[in-house]
């Protein structure tokens, strides 16, 4: 998502508290996992390069959040059955 709105790699990491070398290995690792693409890079020069999602890195995104909403939505009563049972000194997240 940071490079999506950075279309950046260096810009994304900063955002993210990051170093550039372990954004750069993690998008690396991401290309190599899917079949396609997730992020395609320029390299620089009059446009300056840069970084942008591909349709596949886009579809990626959507599958992650939507698997994240039904998570939270399967975990939900036991979540808040944990939170009851913290401690009055702990704090409730």
């Amino acid at each position: 998502r940071a490079v999506d709105a950075h279309h950046s790699i260096s810009a994304a990491a900063r955002s993210m508290g990051m170093s550039y070398r372990r954004a750069w290995l993690l998008i690396d690792e991401l290309n190599r996992s899917f079949a396609d693409p997730v992020i395609e890079t320029s390299i620089g020069g009059r446009g300056h390069g840069g970084a942008t999602l591909t349709a596949t890195g886009m579809r990626v995104i959507e599958l992650y959040e939507a698997a994240c909403t039904k998570a939270r939505a399967a975990l939900d009563d036991e979540l808040c059955e944990l939170a009851g049972l913290l401690g009055s000194d702990m704090p409730n997240n």
